[in-house]
């Protein structure tokens, strides 16, 4: 967390928190949600600035109910999660999440709609992390990966990675949160 960070937070300890103005999308993409973007369930409009949105990969955070947050200064500025707290791209034999932070894989999933879910560990945050394998990535992972035909007992293939065979699990999209323990739309 920066600095100015807990300054702010220190010299305004009592500032609301915001819910619904920022989003994660399934792209690893921040979008910022004016009221009527929120109304209508619109994404909202892309975060452009290189500046403001390394400002806010540096401060984010989780808190204990698996909600996703930017610490803006002294407020918590909770984030609509698309799908997945973070979002990763793989490259050549690494993989590492949208806001260039290695990820160290440690299991493979695929949910009921196609989606590669990913879980290991980012650097510089505690814990077993969940991840969605961005879409640009899914004929790279399918080249590396051996499928089977239909389920084969707790396995539906194989992705062969950094010289290992990681099964590839069935999961319900629904079951991922839970799974994972994170909320993919916090409220108040």
């Amino acid at each position: 967390m920066d600095d100015i960070v807990r300054k702010a937070m220190a010299r305004w300890p009592n500032v609301p928190n915001a819910y619904g103005w920022l989003a994660l999308d399934r792209r690893g993409q921040w979008r910022l949600r004016n009221e009527y973007a929120q109304q209508h369930g619109l994404s909202g409009e892309p975060v452009r600035n290189d500046a403001l949105v390394a400002f806010i990969e540096r401060n984010y955070l989780c808190d204990e109910r698996g909600a996703w947050y930017f610490q803006n200064g002294p407020q918590k500025v909770f984030v609509a999660l698309a799908y997945a707290p973070w979002i990763v791209r793989l490259h050549q034999r690494a993989f590492c999440t949208t806001s260039r932070q290695p990820f160290t894989l440690q299991a493979c999933y695929a949910d009921d709609n196609g989606n590669v879910v990913l879980s290991g560990t980012v650097d510089g945050v505690d814990g077993t992390q969940a991840a969605l394998l961005h879409d640009h990535d899914l004929e790279t992972f399918s080249g590396s990966s051996t499928w089977h035909g239909e389920a084969c007992g707790t396995e539906l293939g194989l992705f062969h990675h950094d010289g290992r065979d990681l099964p590839i699990e069935p999961i319900a999209e629904s079951e991922v949160p839970k799974r994972f323990g994170f909320v993919r739309q916090p409220a108040a």
